[in-house]
Order: structure tokens, then C-alpha cells, then sequence
């Protein structure tokens, strides 16, 4: 990261000063941190359910990270972040767009630290799901799957197949989050976000939708901690998370549908040693979110496990996912995914790498949609990533 000291001078006494004989105040002291990250991918896929799909596509995103801080007299450090991502909203639609994924005011002290604004959900920022988490080759978290967009088998996924840990912990609502001091490694964190989807400037104090907008919930909790350790060559890291809320109930002022509330639970873990790391997490949200009275429904879980083996410049992992759940397209159809991820990441200089993915993706429909369909696919992903962090 560049970091730009920005030093303002004392302000000169204002003509209300002058009159009242009160001393101008100083402004504080902020230091201006810049980072980000930015990636190119581009990736070859052959699939079963092909029709109307070209086999190639690129991908690429880029965020900008700026956050001003200070630090007070009393050891207080205080500021604010913002997270600009320009990247396209849409893939199926050619426009381009800048938007913000993370806006919050943050304070650090001896008593933990507060965050207040928009941001992901604890478990999203904080949960293990294998040994790399940051999104190389090889990860459950990079995008390989996500070039399945737009095909019918990306619908036919179960969300736990794309949701890895507690089930909308990737929601970026304004949330108010606590974050306790680390204990021996160990730190505990708490938040709440009233409604999920609302952001910003967004206010939404309504407890019922129309019918058919997407699904939401309120008044979210989620609870949880993080445990990191490492005695010489040897690492150990853990995480818990819980999230609970209300979903909101749809109507059109005569047809009303209810919804499952959200109970979600995701647990993970990572153990090294040397240039070995594996690591395995399970997620559970049972019904969460699906529309009540369904005549079908399979609980959403997951289970990855992961390994890699770092060389020199060179990081190789293998990971896989077993996704349970209904269809993410209409959330009413039993449907399980399978995926094998494979790789290598080479770091051509600090903060540049580049890698090679493959994954593989079995999936199937238990039953028939309500239309019909019975989907089942098989899909080779061959996947080049190029990314900067900075």
C-alpha cells in the first residue's frame, strides 16, 4: 500500500473567533492509506447444457481501497473506508458501472474495535473455508464457476454451491459490527443489520414486500469468532459463525407468502506445517429462506476441503465442494453439485501473480421443476488469472 501523509496546518482564527476571543482549533492529523486490487481472467468452458453458449469469455475487476485514519492521544486509532469497485453489474448487459462494496467509520482501541456502515457479513470477512481464502487458483472462493453464468446450470446450482459460509454473508447491508481484542489468538465479534440489500443512503423500514421481489431479511444477527496460532513451523487457525433473522413476507394486497427465517451456521478449519497447508469447513442453513409450504425442499449445506503446497514463487492447491440444497434459480427444486478445483499460482514479482484453474462441475436437478425441466450438466472450466494487489 502507498500511504500519503496528509498534514493540515492550523486553521487561522475566523472572524468569529476574532469577536468571541476563542483560540481556532487545529485539525487532526490524517494519514491517507490508497490499496486495491485488480484482476484479468480469462477461461475456455465446455459443458453438457451448451446450447446458445459461446465456450469463451473474459472476466476483470478492479478496486480501489481509500481509507483515511489518525490516531488520538489516548492511543484511539479512528477513520473511515471506502471500497470503489468499477466492474460491469450486469454480464449480460455491455454497461459499465462504479459502485462501492464497503463504506463504514471504524475505531480501534484497548475495549476492540467498531465498525458502522456498509460491509460484508462477519463470516464472509472472517470465516475459514480452506487454505486459500483469498481467491488464487485452486480456491472455492476465485471465480471459476461464476464463467457458468448466464446457462442454465448456473440456476440449477444450489446457493451453497456460491454462498460458502453462513448463507447471506455476503450481503453488504449498513450492519454495526463489534469485534472484541484478541485473547491468545482468539477474538469474538457480534453485528447486526437491520435490513439486508439496504445500503448507503437507503432507507427501508418496511416488514413486508411485494410479491415476487427478491428475498430479504431483517433485523440479521450474526455472532461468532476466530482463532489464529503458530508455533515455528507449525499454524493453526479455526472460525464459528451463527446468523439468525426474520424473513420478510411478500404480498400484492390478496396473495400473501411467507418465508423461512434465516438460521445459518458455518464452521471452518486450517492446519500447516511448513509449505503444507489443509483445511476443511461445513456450512448448514437448513431451510433458510425457502418459500413456506413447498412440496419439496432439501437442507442447504456444504463441505470443502482444501490443500496446497507452496515452492519458491509457485502455490499449488486442489479443493472440493459438495453443494446440498433446492436450485438458487427458484429456490424450489432439490438439487446437489459436485466440484473438483485444481491449480497453480505463480508470483512473478511482490503483488503480481498469475495462475491456471481447472474445475470440474457435476450437477443435477433431484426432480423435475414445476415447468418440467430436468437439468443435469457437466461442465470442464480451464481458467488464466492475472491479479495485482497493491
Amino acid at each position: 500500500m502507498n500511504t500519503l501523509s496528509l498534514r493540515a496546518a492550523a486553521l487561522a482564527g475566523t472572524a468569529f473567533a476574532a469577536l468571541t476571543s476563542v483560540p481556532a482549533l487545529a485539525e487532526p492529523s490524517f494519514d491517507l492509506i490508497l490499496g486495491g486490487d485488480a484482476y484479468f481472467q480469462g477461461a475456455y468452458i465446455r459443458q453438457q447444457q451448451d446450447e446458445g453458449l459461446r465456450p469463451r469469455e473474459f472476466a476483470n475487476r478492479y478496486r480501489l481501497v481509500v481509507t483515511p485514519t489518525a490516531t488520538a492521544d489516548n492511543g484511539l486509532t479512528y477513520g473511515a473506508r471506502l471500497r470503489i469497485v468499477a466492474g460491469n453489474g450486469d454480464p449480460t448487459v455491455s454497461t459499465r458501472n462504479i459502485e462501492n462494496d464497503r463504506a463504514f467509520l471504524f475505531a480501534n482501541g484497548a475495549f476492540g474495535t467498531i465498525q458502522a456502515g456498509v460491509i460484508n457479513g462477519l463470516s464472509d470477512e472472517y470465516g475459514m473455508i480452506g487454505p486459500n481464502v483469498e481467491g488464487v487458483a485452486g480456491s472455492p472462493d476465485s471465480n471459476g464457476i461464476l464463467f457458468l453464468n448466464g446457462s442454465s446450470t448456473f440456476g440449477a446450482l444450489p446457493l451453497a454451491a456460491t454462498s460458502l459460509r453462513t448463507l447471506i454473508a455476503y450481503d453488504t447491508g449498513t450492519k454495526l459490527v463489534y469485534i472484541t481484542p484478541s485473547f491468545g489468538g482468539l477474538s469474538a465479534a457480534v453485528s447486526y443489520m437491520p435490513r439486508s440489500g439496504d445500503s448507503n443512503t437507503s432507507v427501508n423500514r418496511r416488514t413486508t414486500d411485494a410479491l415476487g421481489d427478491l428475498l430479504s431479511f431483517r433485523d440479521v444477527v450474526e455472532v461468532g469468532g476466530a482463532f489464529q496460532t503458530a508455533v515455528g513451523d507449525f499454524s493453526i487457525e479455526g472460525s464459528a459463525f451463527y446468523a439468525t433473522g426474520k424473513a420478510v413476507r411478500q404480498t400484492d394486497g390478496v396473495v400473501s407468502q411467507s418465508f423461512e427465517d434465516l438460521n445459518s451456521v458455518h464452521v471452518g478449519a486450517n492446519v500447516g506445517y511448513g509449505p503444507v497447508k489443509v483445511g476443511a469447513s461445513y456450512a448448514y442453513s437448513g431451510d433458510s429462506g425457502y418459500a413456506e409450504g413447498l412440496a419439496q425442499t432439501r437442507a442447504q449445506q456444504n463441505w470443502i476441503f482444501g490443500a496446497q503446497y507452496s515452492a519458491g514463487p509457485l502455490l499449488f492447491a486442489a479443493n472440493y465442494l459438495r453443494a446440498l440444497g433446492n436450485d438458487s434459480a427458484t429456490m424450489s427444486t432439490p438439487s446437489k453439485a459436485d466440484i473438483w478445483q485444481g491449480g497453480v499460482t505463480w508470483t512473478v514479482a511482490p503483488g503480481f501473480t498469475a495462475g491456471l484453474e481447472y474445475d470440474y462441475v457435476q450437477s443435477a436437478l433431484q426432480a423435475a421443476r414445476p415447468d418440467g425441466s430436468d437439468l443435469k450438466d457437466r461442465a470442464h472450466i480451464v481458467m488464466l488469472d492475472t491479479r495485482l494487489a497493491f
